[in-house]
């Protein structure tokens, strides 16, 4: 069965989209915000959406079935997935947006990495510059970000945005091989994924309760169930474009990273960030080699 490139571009732009509007609600709700508890009210706002959805659709039923262990692969993305959300949150609330969204945009270097290393798959002239070009990004975004007092290597938000960018980058590994090597259908992975993470993030936010003092007050925002919402819908688009077949994952990421495109214009517009076009220039180097990357 042979894809058009409209059977697939548009649902993943549709994607990438829906994702930098998430972004910037994310920002907007853990912004001198308690994180956990806006991260559990997120994705259950996100799962209920989806349940709901799916149960309208009449076909919740067919969605639900699922042999244990194609269940507990799922929750193995969960796990994977609920640490990558957590460090990310804990990041974007101490991160300028225009630095967080496009050190996440990054994540296609970090799986170009993965394939390197476990099938020795050594980089064309064209990727090896492309590599070279995003660490050149990273460079620039150390510098200006020890402007606003930022340090890349002592700064515990960098720490978090570089381990859940990694983590986020196994995880689009890991739904290739889930959905399309074991062929689990789409919407099953999605419904389990969400619920699973509704318990895992809510376990982890009471045991964070009970065991540390809270560093901020929890405020609710719109912003929270909007993230989740937005969340949901950027996902399935997803899911559905890595569905396909014969969908390189290399080529999906890279389009779904152009979220931070919108990211960067809109929310450093709406958060007043600083040195705005010294960082255009940095992201831009950091797009550039992200498509270096693609090229064979």
């Amino acid at each position: 069965m042979t894809v058009t490139t409209a059977g697939w571009m548009l649902p993943i732009l549709g994607s990438a989209l829906g994702l930098g509007f998430y972004d910037i609600c994310k920002k907007h709700a853990v912004r001198e915000n308690a994180v956990m508890p806006v991260l559990f009210f997120a994705t259950f706002t996100g799962t209920l959406f989806f349940t709901l959805a799916t149960l309208l659709s009449g076909h919740f039923m067919e969605f639900i079935r699922c042999p244990l262990h194609d269940w507990l692969l799922i929750l193995a993305k969960s796990v994977l997935v609920g640490t990558s959300w957590t460090c990310v949150y804990y990041a974007m609330r101490d991160l300028p947006i225009s630095i967080a969204a496009p050190i996440r945009a990054s994540a296609p270097l970090w799986t170009f990495f993965g394939s390197l290393l476990l099938f020795s798959e050594f980089p064309t002239l064209l990727q090896g510059l492309g590599m070279l070009t995003i660490f050149i990004g990273y460079y620039a975004f150390s510098v200006l970000g020890k402007l606003e007092g930022i340090s890349f290597r002592r700064h515990r938000g960098m720490h978090l945005i570089l381990i859940g960018t990694l983590l986020g980058a196994v995880s689009a590994l890991y739904d290739k091989y889930l959905m399309g090597v074991l062929h689990i259908p789409r919407n099953t992975v999605q419904l389990w994924f969400s619920i699973d993470l509704v318990f895992l993030l809510g376990g982890a936010w009471l045991i964070r309760r009970a065991a540390f003092r809270p560093d901020r007050k929890f405020v609710w925002r719109w912003t929270i169930p909007a993230t989740g919402i937005l969340l949901i819908a950027a996902d399935w688009l997803y899911f559905y474009t890595v569905s396909l077949p014969d969908m390189p994952i290399s080529i999906l990421s890279l389009v779904r990273r152009c979220s931070c495109i919108v990211t960067f214009a809109v929310g450093s517009w709406y958060f007043r960030d600083a040195n705005l076009k010294r960082k255009a220039f940095a992201l831009g180097m950091i797009l550039l080699g992200v498509v270096l990357l693609a090229l064979n």
